[in-house]
């Protein structure tokens, strides 16, 4: 039997896994082929320390020096862009960004195909990074292993059930037990829970879609920044000498294996075109993947207040990969009772015991 079992091989799972497996055996399970198939393998892959509400950047700062340590950030570089129309709304959201206010000719220099007849704000973040996402999940899967964590996929969890002191877990293929179980599934953490016998904490998936476009005109798109329009109307960024470009949709769906709709790419280029010099004529591909988030919008991590020996690790949103050492930390510190490094009210606020009131 092992200490901890812990459901769901994206970048939540994996992290907690190599942390957990610091003090205790550890086994994860993934109902994919491969690990990091939903949510991780589709993330958009960016470090901005200032991106989401006051919790999660508190865990962004957290989480920083162990990026650096990982070498899993490369400059990149943030710009916020808005037509006439939204001027209050850029003022608001370019400060609480803490970028800079810049001229549309320097907003040009970073960005070349920018429409100066339709763009009238921009501002820009130099402390915003590409975040290497195979590389820190890997990282993490060969950290886990090396402390004797046992990774398996192809296990997908049908049953759940308390056995006196302990969890007994089958899945397609074999019956697993554990003292404690750590809820990392993703889009799919309330299922898990129901299966569990623990009410669910209303974690709601939502869609966020990417059309891959060629490089605008052939130009060399590998220094171009991150683009957002205020309001995350869509946003755009450099990939593989191509160009992204999503409509940042928020799409509430069940959770499943996502796509793309084609409407709502359509919707969401429509909105970028204004902004650009070049008309989007082709789109190479589409994709899709599924941010799911606490009613609150801050993650999930610790004990279950109604089962002690559940744990969760969940609502990540579009964030999982920005908080995943910090969040992995705190989990298994939480794990193994000892007093947390981060702040009391950061620790309450993950907590699930918010929701338990």
């Amino acid at each position: 039997m092992k200490d901890f079992l812990v459901i769901g091989g994206g970048i939540a799972g994996l992290s907690a896994a190599a942390e957990l497996a610091r003090s205790g055996s550890v086994v994860l399970v993934e109902s994919e082929d491969a690990l990091g198939y939903h949510a991780s393998g589709r993330s958009a892959a960016m470090f901005l320390q200032s991106y989401g509400n006051s919790t999660v950047r508190a865990l962004n700062e957290a989480s920083a020096d162990a990026h650096r340590r990982t070498d899993v950030l490369s400059q990149r570089g943030f710009l916020m862009v808005a037509d006439r129309e939204r001027g209050a709304v850029f003022e608001r959201e370019h400060a609480s960004f803490g970028a800079q206010r810049v001229t549309i000719a320097e907003a040009q220099g970073f960005w070349p195909i920018l429409n100066p007849s339709h763009c009238a704000h921009a501002a820009w973040l130099e402390e915003a990074y590409d975040l290497d996402t195979d590389r820190l999940l890997q990282h993490y899967a060969r950290q886990a292993r090396q402390q004797g964590a046992e990774i398996l996929t192809r296990q997908t969890v049908r049953e759940i059930h308390k056995i006196g002191n302990h969890w007994q877990v089958e899945t397609a293929t074999q019956t697993l037990q554990a003292a404690q179980i750590v809820n990392a599934a993703g889009a799919w953490a309330d299922p898990v829970a129901r299966m569990a016998g623990i009410a669910p904490l209303g974690i709601q998936p939502l869609r966020r879609s990417m059309a891959r476009l060629p490089a605008p005109n052939g130009l060399d798109t590998r220094n171009w920044p991150f683009v957002d329009e205020v309001g995350e109307d869509w946003y755009a960024k450099p990939d593989a000498g191509a160009w992204l470009v999503s409509p940042a949709d928020e799409d509430p769906v069940e959770p499943h294996d996502a796509w793309a709709d084609d409407m709502v790419i359509a919707e969401g280029l429509a909105r970028y075109q204004p902004f650009v010099t070049v008309e989007v004529t082709r789109v190479e591909t589409t994709w899709a993947g599924l941010r799911s988030f606490a009613p609150d919008r801050a993650l999930v991590i610790g004990r279950d207040p109604t089962e002690p020996a559940f744990l969760w690790c969940a609502g990540q949103g579009g964030y999982g990969f920005q908080t995943a050492p910090a969040a992995a930390g705190l989990l298994a510190t939480l794990a193994g009772g000892a007093s947390p490094d981060l702040d009391a009210n950061v620790v309450a606020a993950v907590s699930p015991a918010r929701f338990r009131r």
